[in-house]
C-alpha cells in the first residue's frame, strides 16, 4: 500500500508555480506518486465539477531527465497533466422515442463502436512515425507522446473488442517496453502479453491478448 506523505490545497494561477513537497533524494527509488484534483476557481456550468490526474515518478526516467537538464543548463522540466479542462457531461434523461419522432438520429449504445475511430491490430510507436519534429523533442517528450499513443490505441482496441493487439516499441534500452508492460499489468482486460521473437519485428514488439466478460 502507498503511504500518504503530503496533502495540500492551493490555487493555480496562469504561468505560476507553487510549492508541493520536498522529497528526499533516496526516496525516489520508491517511485513516489502525485495525485491531483482540479476544480475551477470560478464555477462554470459548462465545465466538469472536478478533474483528477496522477503522476508517478519512475527513478530511471527521472534521473535521465536530471542529466538532460544539467547538459542544457536548465533548472526545471514540465509534466503535462491535461490539455483541456473537461466539459460537464450531462446525463441523458430525455425520452429517446420522442426525439426520434422529431427526426433526430438515435444510436443504439450496443452499436456505438461503429462510430468510433477505427482500431489497429498493429501500432508502431517509433517516434518518427508519430511526429515530424521528433528531432527537436527531448527524451521525456518522446516517451510521453509514445505512451499517449499507446493508450489511445489500447482504448480503441478494447472499444472494438479486438482479441489481440501488437505494439511495436523497438528494442533500444527497453524504457518504452518496460513502461508499457507496467501499464498492462494493471489492466483488467489483459489476459496475457508476451515479448518474444517475431519474424516481422524481432524482439521489438509485445503482443497483447484480451479477455472480455
Amino acid at each position: 500500500m502507498g503511504k500518504l506523505i503530503s496533502n495540500s490545497k492551493n490555487s493555480v494561477q496562469p504561468f505560476s508555480d507553487f510549492y508541493l513537497h520536498d522529497i528526499p533524494f533516496e526516496n525516489l527509488n520508491d517511485s513516489p506518486g502525485f495525485n491531483f484534483e482540479f476544480t475551477l476557481t470560478q464555477p462554470d456550468k459548462k465545465k466538469a465539477s472536478h478533474f483528477e490526474a496522477a503522476v508517478k515518478l519512475k527513478p530511471k526516467q527521472l534521473f535521465s531527465k536530471i542529466e538532460e537538464l544539467k547538459k542544457k543548463n536548465e533548472a526545471t522540466f514540465s509534466q503535462l497533466l491535461f490539455e483541456k479542462y473537461p466539459d460537464h457531461v450531462i446525463e441523458d434523461r430525455v425520452e429517446l422515442s420522442s426525439l426520434a419522432a422529431k427526426g433526430f438520429k438515435i444510436y443504439d449504445a450496443a452499436r456505438a463502436r461503429q462510430h468510433l475511430e477505427p482500431a489497429r491490430t498493429v501500432v508502431d510507436l517509433h517516434i518518427e512515425k508519430l511526429a515530424d519534429n521528433w528531432k527537436q523533442m527531448s527524451n521525456y517528450e518522446i516517451l510521453s507522446l509514445q505512451l499517449r499513443t499507446f493508450e489511445k490505441y489500447y482504448d480503441l482496441a478494447i472499444a472494438h473488442r479486438q482479441p489481440t493487439l501488437i505494439v511495436i516499441h523497438g528494442v533500444g534500452e527497453g524504457v518504452l517496453r518496460n513502461e508499457i508492460h507496467d501499464i498492462l499489468r494493471l489492466k483488467r482486460e489483459v489476459k496475457s502479453f508476451i515479448n518474444q521473437y517475431h519474424p516481422s519485428f524481432g524482439y521489438g514488439a509485445t503482443e497483447i491478448y484480451f479477455q472480455y466478460e
